[in-house]
């Protein structure tokens, strides 16, 4: 290998360092955004408690905050911000993990988690599932969030207008409603900016996704099916080609 072959050599090395350690930087920002987001909660909830609220309506309205500000805004950064998948995956097997301990050891954080399930822990888990699956099927990350998009601010305003209205944790139909009115552009916008554009197999995930949410099947809750039938949706979409 001669000089000029050594100096490509190192100067290739030195550029995957460097987005390497940023993407490190990137995680780590994410994640102690996160962590923010977490323990904030817990001002609106005792807000809510202290004017005469129940505290489990305050728990479920805290869950969909999280829900969006935690895993909708982190959706969104993946692709902005890493250039694989492994990097969010990691993050959310850690988060995962955490808010399972969290569960079990007796720690539970009681403003948005409670001993009734541990869907806030399915929340982690299919995010970061959901993203790494279609990413690496794909190698695309805009097509890779748009389950994690409908789970975050789709079943998240749907949380809240069901809390609203019916005033405690329901199926009621309304919630859908506003589930589709949120995720529908969501989806046609988001797969439309993805490679191949799909926006209208991203429209038809939505709606699929809106109608499989009112379903529980045991320990199966409403956040595996929304983004179990949202990514085989856009799998097929990928598969089939742009409808449009």
């Amino acid at each position: 290998m001669n000089l000029p072959e050594v100096r490509s050599v190192i100067k290739a090395g030195c550029t995957l360092r460097g987005v390497m350690d940023s993407q490190i930087y990137y995680a780590a920002g994410m994640g102690v955004y996160v962590m923010i987001v977490l323990f904030s909660t817990k001002v609106p909830y005792d807000m809510m408690v202290a004017r005469g609220m129940e505290e489990i309506r305050a728990v479920y309205y805290n869950r969909k905050i999280v829900h969006m500000m935690a895993g909708g805004v982190g959706s969104f950064c993946v692709p902005l911000l890493f250039n694989d998948y492994w990097y969010p995956m990691i993050c959310g097997i850690i988060l995962t993990a955490f808010t399972f301990a969290a569960h079990i050891s007796g720690t539970r954080m009681f403003w948005f988690q409670t001993s009734q399930n541990q869907n806030d822990v399915k929340f982690t888990l299919m995010w970061w599932t959901s993203i790494t699956l279609i990413w690496y099927i794909v190698d695309d990350p805009w097509l890779a969030i748009i389950p994690s998009l409908f789970m975050a601010f789709g079943d998240g305003v749907t949380g809240i207008v069901r809390n609203a209205v019916i005033r405690k944790r329901s199926k009621s139909p309304i919630g859908n409603v506003f589930m589709f009115i949120v995720s529908a552009p969501l989806g046609w916008i988001v797969a439309g900016m993805g490679d191949p554009a799909i926006p209208v197999w991203g429209l038809v995930a939505a709606a699929v996704a809106t109608f499989v949410e009112r379903y529980e099947f045991g320990p199966i809750d409403d956040n595996i099916l929304i983004t179990i039938f949202a990514t085989a949706v856009l799998l097929l979409g990928i598969e089939i080609g742009p409808i449009l």
